[in-house]
């Protein structure tokens, strides 16, 4: 990758970054695509994040950046505008920086998240959702679930967070979140007798929690469709046991890689990006991780 003078720079801003694949896949798109724009890392937490996002702004050689944890949220506040959806969700992944020097912000979780699950032949709209975790994931996801039409989002989590979600999101689209939970078995084994798809947003059976899952297999039955966030490892416990059961299975990879695609189009202005490069650096990635 050559770079010059008319370079332009993409940071990702958050801590820690060593597990991302961000830089690798986006660098990847770039070189194929011809864009002279580089993705780099940025570790810092909230602690100077005005004078980070400043830096962003003022500096010509920034597109944007993107934002990880800890510090979506907080990015908000020294943002000039937001997309409608990223407003609602109180958090943004994406910052783009206009041609008048503004700094926009943009969530493209969801999106990725949604956009994966389409491609895999599901519907949204009218069916029933169970998510698993309240957090941050969930947040976005489940907004851009009730924004595309679901009936009903059954929203799990261990403290309150599960009625803090669903009432911010009954807010905007009423009636549609139901919280329980999950030491309420008999309310999450109704719920899931009439859920359509099942999303394991809570983080459990990642790396280094891959002897956990977000639901029983007894609850488990071959008409869900279960998606889970996490796509390191491939295979969690909870896709592993819903295979088991006959489940249609989709893990977080098409979200990390359609999440990514789209934070392309809002720093290029919309110009067309190698998806398949993206995928293909992905799998290459993953391979080197199941071969250690």
């Amino acid at each position: 990758m050559q770079i010059d003078i008319n370079s332009r720079l993409i940071a990702l801003i958050g801590t820690p970054l060593g597990q991302s694949f961000a830089a690798r896949m986006q660098n990847s798109a770039y070189q194929a695509a011809g864009f002279n724009m580089v993705y780099c890392y940025c570790e810092a937490d909230s602690t100077h994040l005005k004078e980070i996002i400043d830096g962003i702004r003022y500096m010509p050689t920034f597109l944007g950046c993107a934002v990880t944890k800890p510090n979506k949220v907080e990015v908000m506040q020294y943002l000039d505008d937001y997309d409608p959806l990223c407003k609602k969700m109180g958090s943004s992944n994406t910052v783009v920086k206009t041609a008048e020097g503004k700094l926009v912000g943009y969530n493209t979780d969801g999106y990725g998240a949604l956009r994966d699950i389409l491609e895999q032949g599901c519907t949204i709209k009218d069916k029933v959702m169970f998510s698993f975790g309240a957090g941050g994931t969930g947040r976005s996801v489940c907004l851009e679930l009730a924004e595309a039409g679901a009936k009903r989002i059954y929203i799990s989590s261990r403290s309150e967070m599960c009625e803090t979600l669903s009432n911010e999101i009954n807010g905007f689209y009423p009636g549609v979140c139901v919280p329980i939970r999950s030491a309420d078995e008999a309310a999450i084994a109704k719920a899931l007798g009439e859920t359509d798809i099942i999303l394991n947003l809570s983080g459990l059976g990642m790396r280094g929690k891959e002897e956990y899952t977000c639901v029983d297999k007894k609850y488990l039955k071959p008409s869900h469709v279960c998606f889970d966030a996490t796509y390191n490892p491939a295979i969690t416990r909870f896709l592993k046991e819903a295979a088991e059961v006959g489940c249609k299975t989709i893990n977080g990879l098409g979200m990390t890689l359609y999440q990514g695609l789209r934070q392309i189009q809002l720093w290029t202005g919309g110009k067309a990006v190698p998806l398949d490069v993206m995928r293909q650096t992905l799998e290459t990635i993953m391979k080197e991780k199941e071969g250690k």
